[in-house]
């Protein structure tokens, strides 16, 4: 661990709209609430969707997430309870458990499968879509299975951050990109506790407080199971928030956008429709990885 002080930011993000998301279910009948919907993914590029799951209800989540296809982006599974079989059709396979991170980039394509490995307990966690740049949609898939023990964190009074991807405190996260630059924080707070963290002012952030609640400068709380989309001030230098009364935890996440067209259908993300007609093909073809 490592501690470091407030970094003095000039111009923190003021929040500029809250958003409850939306209750659904995906896969084989997986209960979860979409938070980053399809409709904010120009606002939020390069971010695609952020999916929140949390039962200890069985039946919510025990029949997974069988066989499906991805092309074009990256998947950020983040578990922070529960246990949850990975396996692909390129051979790959790992075991995702409490706090661990499966990135996977599923580039010209591969069909993947997320299954429980546990019948009772609680299963929580997140899954984030990024979006990958023209020039690398159709590269070679990659993953990296990410236990908790291997996730940078550091520590200051009444804050605890794990650096799951860009840098923070000085901290390198686990995981880097060149042209995205994504930053993925998870945050404890004490109540009461404040943390801050630099952004250029291009890149497009939010925040999901999913314990407790959050308090920004400009005077907006951030109550549990909301996501705050941060303004995208000119001169801004970052955000600053505190907790409030009870301890709290959040994602911050934050990103430099594409600016690139988007085009998709289901599990396939592309520049153009020409490109989607074609992942269609080639998945129903079994070409999806050629």
């Amino acid at each position: 661990m490592s501690t470091t002080p407030l970094q003095q930011l000039q111009q923190p993000r003021a929040v500029e709209r809250l958003v409850a998301g939306q209750a659904t279910s995906d896969g084989a009948g997986v209960k979860l609430t979409r938070v980053l919907t399809q409709p904010l993914q120009r606002r939020l590029d390069p971010f695609l969707m952020l999916d929140a799951f949390g039962s200890d209800q069985a039946d919510d989540y025990i029949a997974g997430f069988p066989d499906h296809p991805h092309r074009g982006f990256e998947t950020v599974t983040y578990m922070l309870e529960g246990r949850m079989r990975h396996r692909d059709s390129a051979g790959n396979e790992g075991l995702l458990g409490n706090g661990g991170v499966q990135w996977m980039t599923a580039g010209r394509g591969v069909i993947h499968s997320e299954l429980p490995e546990q019948e009772e307990g609680r299963m929580e966690g997140f899954q984030l879509w990024l979006n990958l740049p023209a020039r690398d949609k159709l590269r070679a898939p990659w993953y990296r299975d990410i236990p908790s023990a291997e996730i940078p964190e550091y520590e200051r009074e009444g804050v605890k951050v794990r650096v799951i991807a860009g840098e923070s405190g000085g901290v390198a996260g686990a995981v880097q990109r060149e042209l995205t630059e994504p930053l993925y924080l998870d945050l404890h707070l004490a109540p009461g506790a404040s943390f801050e963290q630099a952004l250029p002012d291009t890149h497009n952030a939010f925040v999901y407080v999913y314990r407790g609640a959050l308090k920004f400068d400009s005077g907006c709380t951030v109550p549990q199971q909301r996501m705050a989309i941060l303004a995208n001030t000119p001169g801004s230098d970052g955000v600053r928030l505190t907790a409030g009364e009870e301890p709290t935890r959040a994602i911050l996440i934050a990103g430099r956008p594409l600016n690139e067209p988007i085009a998709q259908y289901g599990p396939f993300v592309m520049n153009t429709q020409a490109e989607l007609m074609q992942a269609v093909r080639d998945f129903q073809t079994g070409k999806l990885l050629a």
